[in-house]
């Protein structure tokens, strides 16, 4: 059966970006033309999927009034013969079907993810950290799809970290059954550098079983003291990290974000020229 679903856990606070999220999701903030959340939206549509569910919280709702039709701007755009930005609007409406689903608790990933539990059903489905965005020829989901496809059981992206970072993710290891793809047989969650079994570590994409709810509903909190996701990952009988490929960018920090946006606009169709001589104006000076 197809993978149609996917779940994006929005409902953190954006701490590193305080005070501009009091009032602003961080995932509405922008690159370039475009929020945040649009490119890990996108990149999911563009790999088959019709179903999104946000897990938010209180202050989110931003999030999906931006999904949402907009009659009265229609409207007004229509009465000022603005029929491209109608489009435009209409554009980001329709990219997919959008339900939403509250964490109460912010008690880590693995919480959130099981907060979509009746949304997404007995059925095998993505999850996408919007925070990791990725620009590649074949949308990090579409690659895990394929894996999935061909192979069964869980599926997570793996990227190489310094290992003196490790304890900042969820590291996997197991025998690689090609240059890209590891059959996973340990994962643990942030471990000090010297204790890390490797230096892949899980970056923001998961194709999941329906079975991890039920394992998820009995997963103790670990490490932070929340529920983890990758806790629950170790005791799926078979999972298989891939090596992705394509440019990643973490914009869930100021830098990251500053990075995602200049590599976005330098490439720009429209503002790209303006963003290259911006950039080489301001390293020479």
């Amino acid at each position: 059966m197809a993978v149609t679903k996917a779940v994006l856990p929005v409902a953190g606070l954006g701490t590193r970006f305080l005070p501009l999220t009091k009032a602003v999701p961080k995932e509405l903030l922008p690159i370039v033309d475009r929020p945040c959340i649009e490119y890990v939206v996108a990149e999911a549509v563009a790999a088959g999927i019709t179903d999104l569910v946000f897990v938010t919280a209180r202050g989110k709702g931003a999030i999906e009034d931006y999904f949402d039709r907009s009659p009265m701007l229609e409207a007004t755009l229509e009465a000022a013969g603005k029929g491209a930005l109608v489009a435009e609007v209409r554009r980001v409406a329709e990219l997919a079907r959008v339900v939403t689903v509250r964490q109460d608790q912010m008690r880590g990933l693995g919480h959130a993810v099981l907060c979509a539990a009746p949304a997404v059903g007995n059925e095998d489905f993505v999850v996408i950290l919007p925070d990791d965005i990725v620009d590649a020829e074949v949308p990090v989901v579409a690659q895990l799809l394929n894996v999935h496809a061909a192979r069964g059981g869980a599926v997570v992206s793996l990227k190489n970290v310094p290992r003196e970072r490790t304890n900042r993710y969820g590291i996997c290891a197991g025998p690689m059954l090609t240059e890209t793809l590891m059959r996973i047989d340990r994962m643990v969650e942030k471990p000090k550098p010297e204790d890390a079994p490797s230096t892949l570590s899980i970056v923001g994409r998961y194709v999941l079983p329906a079975a991890i709810f039920a394992i998820l509903r009995e997963t103790p909190p670990g490490a932070g003291g929340e529920i983890q996701l990758t806790d629950a990952l170790a005791r799926l009988p078979l999972a298989y990290g891939h090596v992705f490929s394509g440019q990643h960018f973490d914009t869930g920090n100021p830098v990251g974000l500053l990075e995602a946006q200049l590599h976005y606009a330098t490439r720009h169709p429209e503002y790209g020229a303006a963003a290259r001589a911006l950039c080489a104006r301001f390293a020479g000076s």
